[in-house]
């Protein structure tokens, strides 16, 4: 029992990691840092590259560990390359959810 709950929050952090990831590439790289009155702004795209990626790295993981436990499981049981398939699942589902989450603000501007 302890083996599978190991597993899957070794999968989680990766999830969160490339929900860091798309965070990175869709705000880039950190402004410089504000001087006078927009100083209290300086923090603000730290707090959304983390809040945000944090979210998107929760659903990552979680539509993972769904299609995991319910379905590659039982037909990747006996096969040799589980752990690369998972691999390449973990990053077809953050690629889809990442260009949802752009096309959603982006495209249609709903977030």
């Amino acid at each position: 029992m302890k083996k599978p709950i190991l597993n899957y929050i070794g999968w989680t952090l990766i999830a969160f990691l490339l929900g860091f990831v798309h965070m990175r590439i869709v705000l880039g790289p950190s402004p410089e840092p504000s001087s006078g009155a927009l100083k209290m702004f300086n923090g603000l795209h730290e707090f959304v590259f983390i809040y945000v990626g944090s979210i998107i790295g929760s659903i990552i993981a979680v539509i993972f560990i769904l299609l995991d436990v319910f379905y590659f499981k039982k037909k990747l049981s006996n096969n040799t390359n589980a752990t690369l398939i998972r691999l390449l699942l973990i990053i077809f589902i953050a690629i889809v959810v990442g260009s949802t989450h752009y096309i959603l603000e982006e495209v249609v501007n709903v977030i």
